[in-house]
């Protein structure tokens, strides 16, 4: 074993922020590392205060601790000031539960939640001083493994990986140890035998098992299996009932700031609810709920032994959940509602439910919520017109933001934010404007109980992603996203209760090249890493012409990955992996898309056979009781499927059009 720490502890004063590297959070662990265990090494390409409190991996920390066959520990990207003085000290990547070095461990596991930490993903290898490719890598080196959502394409980072895991990972970690373990086992002879062994492991891929081909023109034609025992195509692995993983039961708590530092309780997986952009409701299929009173449970417990005040109920759509009032007073109420003492009185917790549906939000929640302590609410309308959220299954009616924001200002709620996206399918400079008119609308209605009523709005550009019905699109353009974003700024002075952030349209363009890319940006991936180019997800770090000046030294262009339409008969560099989806089902919802027809949720009408409930035991059925108040209810739009709708594609103007100062 090597123990870095006399080797780190003297750089602490020189860096930052040293609570960074130091771990002993309550609720770490520092196994003892045993000959017949796996040690995974549990690394977020990102800095300590982004990555300690993702769930992924602090549900993956427990479970693997749990067996007696694997051990974990945690790694995050050092920030720049410790990389430099470690690369000139020789000091390898570490873990920060007991401060050894990677090349202890079997497997270094990637949790991949960004695209533009890739650059992240590979200088973290560098620095665990194994080879960054994966063709280079010998039977001693690690293993190099990653899995979150961003593994639906791993075909850019294809190169730098041994395995990739897609879906739930709770039950997959058990099957790769026990592969790794017998390796171990045999003395670790043979790389590609075990390479072979992991793919027969449901839901993981292994990339050097395929060979990708490319016409002359750099058309992608598809990837061919190259051993006859890799599966033509890789299906996710998928949980079947989340009451069996009550995880994380003793979740991390820092000792320094870290964002989202409160106790976080997963409420429920999946979502049935269709938006078209959203690539984690489509990969997270079918909808799994937690029962309520193991919800209950975990909270209390949390609460107890954390001894925070502020509860997450996290999911993709938290007021979707059945019963989510009686919890979340419960909750609030603590030792008076809540069962096993949850906390000490009315008013002790403050609960906040992340991705709020519009149409979710009532009356009960908001006057719940507000017994607590009050922060601000988010809420995402996506779009500022009803023909724009038909467009992309956001069936969100102006009538139902208006109720939502006056039942949260009406119980004392001074600010709410709103977020939408821009460059969206079809989108108009209508649409775009109408996000300025909801916010002034908002900022009216607020006003009516607060003179002081704020709104901020925060827009993000738009990058189709692979597994919805968008990954055929084409993005806007860099120039068009920068128009868009003037015509909001000069639509909304700042002196009227509106505050506008958005997302830079650099980042955007950045993104969208390694979204839908196949395994040639490996070399650009690699490029840019080479040039500095760490931390693309911070502004003060990302620079776009690294990007495009990396496409440019290997033939490749924005145009080919970014901003042209995909067709329906092209292949796709995921097509040998399968989210549960019907690649029919996503063509037909992209034609509804461009016909501006709307889907209701699947839990109010008859199964759209997406393929998401097949092979896991789950049975579409549908409700008995009566959907909820908004989405398409009472708006007199015919939201059933009509015939074959024409390819009209609008608002990518590729013109060059000056950005509004």
């Amino acid at each position: 074993m090597t123990d870095v720490w006399p080797q780190l502890e003297p750089l602490l004063a020189r860096v930052q922020k040293p609570a960074r590297y130091i771990g002993l959070e309550d609720g770490a662990v520092a196994p003892a590392h045993q000959p017949h265990q796996v040690a995974w090494l549990l690394a977020y390409p990102d800095t300590y205060e982004i990555g300690l409190p993702n769930q992924g991996l602090q549900i993956l920390y427990e479970i693997l601790n749990e067996r007696d066959d694997a051990l974990a520990e945690r790694t995050y990207a050092p920030w720049t000031d410790l990389e430099d003085l470690m690369r000139a000290g020789g000091v390898p990547l570490f873990s920060v539960d007991a401060h050894r070095a990677a090349s202890d461990f079997d497997i270094l596991a990637f949790n991949l939640s960004a695209e533009l930490t890739y650059t992240n993903l590979v200088n973290m290898i560098d620095l665990a001083a194994c080879p960054v490719r994966a063709v280079d890598r010998g039977p001693g080196d690690l293993l190099i493994g990653a899995g979150g959502h961003c593994t639906y394409n791993p075909e850019p980072i294809a190169d730098f990986v041994d395995f990739v895991v897609l879906g739930d990972g709770e039950e997959a970690v058990g099957d790769i140890s026990a592969v790794v373990a017998a390796w171990k086992a045999a003395g670790k002879v043979d790389r590609r035998g075990v390479l072979v062994a992991l793919a027969a492991v449901p839901g993981v891929y292994v990339p050097s098992l395929y060979d990708p081909a490319w016409d002359a023109s750099g058309t992608f034609l598809g990837l061919t299996p190259n051993h006859p025992d890799a599966p033509a195509v890789v299906e996710k692995r998928t949980i079947a009932d989340l009451a069996d993983w009550p995880y994380p039961k003793r979740q991390l708590v820092p000792l320094t700031e870290v964002v989202h530092d409160r106790l976080n309780v997963e409420v429920f997986r999946g979502c049935t609810r269709g938006c078209r952009f959203c690539q984690a409701g489509m990969i997270t299929r079918p909808v799994r709920e937690r029962p309520a009173d193991q919800v209950r449970h975990m909270v209390a417990e949390g609460l107890r032994r954390t001894g925070y005040d502020e509860v997450a109920l996290t999911s993709l759509s938290s007021a979707d959940f059945s019963g989510i009032e009686d919890v979340v007073a419960g909750i609030v109420c603590g030792g008076e509602g809540g069962p096993d003492g949850a906390a000490g009185g009315a008013g002790q917790v403050s609960v906040s439910l992340p991705s709020l549906r519009v149409d979710a939000f009532t009356v009960g929640i908001a006057g719940e919520l507000q017994r607590a302590r009050r922060s601000g609410l988010t809420f995402a309308p996506e779009a500022g017109t009803w023909r724009m959220r038909q467009v992309i299954n956001k069936l969100i009616r102006e009538e139902d933001l208006y109720e939502a924001v006056d039942a949260a200002y009406r119980s004392g709620w001074r600010r709410v934010k709103l977020y939408f996206l821009t460059g969206l399918p079809t989108e108009t400079d209508e649409d775009t404007l109408g996000i300025a008119r909801l916010a002034r609308n908002v900022v009216e209605i607020g006003r009516r109980y607060h003179r002081g009523a704020s709104v901020t709005v925060s827009v993000g550009g738009f990058v189709p992603k692979p597994f919805t019905p968008f990954q055929w699109f084409g993005q806007n353009t860099l120039v068009e996203l920068r128009r868009k974003i003037g015509l909001l700024r000069d639509a909304l002075p700042r002196d009227h209760g509106v505050q506008l952030k958005w997302h830079t349209a650099e980042a955007t363009v950045a993104e969208g090249i390694v979204s839908r890319g196949d395994r040639r940006l490996a070399d650009v991936i690699e490029d840019v890493w080479r040039a500095g180019g760490t931390f693309q997800e911070w502004s003060e770090r990302f620079d776009l012409s690294r990007w495009t000046e990396a496409l440019d030294r290997h033939g490749l262009t924005l145009e080919h990955f970014v901003y042209r339409h995909r067709t329906p008969d092209e292949a796709l560099p995921w097509d040998h992996l399968s989210a549960g989806l019907h690649k029919d089902f996503l063509w037909q919802d992209w034609q509804d898309a461009l016909a501006e027809v709307g889907l209701e949720d699947c839990r109010w009408t008859p199964c759209y056979d997406c393929g998401a409930c097949t092979g896991y035991g789950i049975e579409h059925v549908v409700a008995s009781a009566t959907p909820p108040a908004g989405g398409s209810q009472g708006t007199g739009q015919d939201l059933g499927r009509g015939g074959a709708v024409p390819v009209v594609l609008l608002g990518v103007d590729r013109a060059p059009v000056e950005v509004a100062s």
